[in-house]
């Protein structure tokens, strides 16, 4: 079964190589989740969080009962975002999940040629994501996502399609998971002008583990595999991983370093202080879970994710 799973691996990471990720609708690769902004967004082998349905679909086939979470990004200067996932099982049929994600870029000052102002306008982004996933073999399972995403800006939109396809292996008896996804596969429907752009597609592959001695979970995952590099192995620079402590059955704590977002806010020889790491906290009140998140952009400034989540 496992040499089975690492064929399959084989085949699609290979058979993606000359794939390449693109500019338009980059709001998707943003982590909405604290809990996975949290772990640096390490989270394709998620197991146990509705938010996974953005992530990697086959995950939903793990959850339990209907869970169900709400998030609130504070991006930089006044842009904001939200995201709600939701996924619930149907006897007989499978699991569905459904996730929206939104990002609100502000107000900006219409004006002409010569600078007069003319008023204002705005900017928004927003995707609609319908997930099913169900089981493949023993331990074994797959998901998929259909997205519809919405762009626009003053009077002009854009709209676009995409697939999301994933692959979840687990192994209980030792708390190992492994996941695979590809995220964003699809095309503009409508461009902003005459030219259609890519989508900002995503290959991800990575591992969860609990430890037995250790109240931890570990995360790892390597990142946008599709892109283009001058030789194959330069494309697994781009890794996160994180982790998890249990502290008592309330709290969590929570860590997250990203290679590729440290090497690219590097400014120079100015230090690039804190930046790509992240740090959360999450805790039960009564039956919800709230969680926190920090993720330092350097000098550049900070983010901050809140958000809920309880089962229906």
């Amino acid at each position: 079964m496992r040499k089975k799973f690492l064929f399959v691996l084989s085949v699609i990471i290979i058979g993606s190589s000359s794939l390449s990720a693109q500019s338009t609708y980059e709001f998707l690769r943003l982590d909405t989740s604290p809990r996975a902004a949290a772990v640096a967004g390490s989270f394709v082998a998620g197991n146990d969080d509705p938010n996974i349905i953005f992530y990697n679909p086959a995950g939903i086939n793990l959850l339990t009962g209907t869970p169900a979470s709400f998030s609130f990004f504070k991006h930089l200067l006044d842009i904001n975002s939200a995201s709600l996932a939701v996924s619930k099982e149907f006897s007989g049929l499978g699991r569905f999940a459904a996730g929206i994600q939104y990002m609100n870029y502000g107000t900006f000052t219409r004006t002409d040629a010569n600078g007069t102002k003319l008023g204002t306008f705005g900017a928004g982004d927003f995707a609609l994501s319908l997930g099913y996933g169900n089981q493949l073999d023993e331990n074994f399972y797959y998901g998929a996502n259909l997205k519809f995403i919405y762009s626009s800006i003053e009077s002009y939109s854009s709209t676009g399609v995409a697939l999301d396809l994933g692959l979840h292996y687990a192994i209980p008896e030792s708390k190992w998971h492994f996941g695979f996804s590809i995220l964003n596969f699809g095309t503009q429907l409508k461009s902003y002008f005459s030219t259609k752009e890519d989508l900002p597609l995503d290959i991800r592959l990575g591992f969860s583990k609990e430890l037995e001695r250790l109240p931890l979970k570990f995360y790892w995952s390597f990142n946008r595999l599709g892109d283009r590099f001058d030789s194959f192995f330069e494309r697994f620079k781009q890794i996160t991983f994180g982790g998890e402590f249990r502290l008592g059955q309330s709290l969590r704590l929570r860590f997250g370093y990203d290679n590729q977002k440290r090497s690219d806010l590097k400014l120079g020889a100015i230090s690039s202080g804190l930046a790509g790491f992240s740090i959360g906290l999450g805790f039960v009140v009564s039956k919800y879970n709230v969680d926190y998140s920090f993720s330092s952009l350097g000098s550049v400034g900070a983010l901050h994710r809140f958000g809920i989540s309880t089962s229906l």
